[in-house]
């Protein structure tokens, strides 16, 4: 498991405890002794694609370091009920104080990889991208991002930072200035470094060919009907890349898939996954 913004990654895991455990354990505390040692096993209860055992891993370990923990099953690997994916071992008490919390990252960065790894076998035989957006969940986009990853996915930008991407409401406050798309387009390479990837948000198959003319690098398909998007496919004619984006779902992925777009984007595999149901049992 890696990552770009390891402290990041601690941060949230502080966060995620303090607000759990910050005023402490009342019911642990009245109930279990300090001395008090047990096992335990992370186990799963549905099928799909697994994600966040290191950050499980590392709540156990921030609430107490001399928890024992092995993980048996990696992230990516997929699983169905009754897998056992982790042991802890090691005192009760503190078992028990980071149980919430580390299945918390757990259920949901594995319900992430499990959408993803759906949308990715749906057009596995195709050369369509599934990509994910920026719809995350705010301050979790690191970790959500990883998960799309785990689930086989790619990413698209991960911060307003990351690339261009002329939206409609950029494109509606420049029109209002009498600036057309060419205009837009050399407005912004002459502001940005060279080599940059430039992306252009459209609607209809015409701008799609307008966003092409004037030298759009990718130009996404934003809500277009499949025969929309089958148009603008021709109309573009490889002359940038295509992403498609904007209500599709997975009965819908397959077909969209089969227009030519070289990428799908879908704000779902992050902003309403359902969680993995994985579950903590004492030996």
């Amino acid at each position: 498991m890696t990552f770009t913004g390891i402290q990041q990654v601690e941060h949230l895991i502080d966060l995620a405890l303090s607000e759990d455990i910050g005023q402490g354990d009342i019911t642990t505390e009245a109930l279990i002794s300090d001395e008090q040692q047990r096992k335990a096993f992370i186990v799963i209860k549905e099928k799909g694609t697994l994600a966040g055992t290191e950050i499980a891993k590392q709540v156990f370990l921030k609430v107490d370091h001399e928890l024992k923990i092995d993980i048996l099953i990696k992230d990516g690997a997929n699983v169905k009920p009754g897998d056992i994916i982790a042991q802890i071992e090691g005192k009760l008490a503190s078992i028990l104080k980071a149980e919430r919390t580390a299945l918390n990252f757990l259920q949901h960065l594995s319900g992430i990889a499990s959408e993803t790894a759906f949308y990715v076998d749906a057009v596995k035989d195709m050369p369509a991208q599934i990509t994910d957006t920026r719809k995350t969940t705010p301050g979790l986009r690191i970790l959500e991002k990883y998960a799309v990853r785990t689930g086989g996915g790619r990413n698209h930008r991960t911060h307003l930072g990351n690339g261009i991407l002329i939206k409609d409401n950029h494109m509606a406050a420049l029109n209002s200035q009498g600036l057309g798309t060419m205009d837009i387009i050399a407005r912004v390479r002459q502001n940005v470094p060279a080599g940059v990837k430039i992306e252009v948000e459209v609607k209809t198959p015409q701008e799609a060919a307008d966003a092409a003319d004037a030298g759009a690098d990718i130009i996404m398909l934003d809500n277009m009907s499949i025969n929309d998007m089958r148009r603008s496919v021709q109309l573009v004619k490889g002359r940038a890349i295509i992403e498609a984006s904007g209500g599709i779902n997975l009965e819908k992925v397959r077909a969209v898939a089969e227009t030519g777009v070289d990428i799908i984007s879908i704000g779902a595999l992050t902003h309403s996954p359902k969680a993995l149901d994985i579950s903590l049992k004492l030996d």
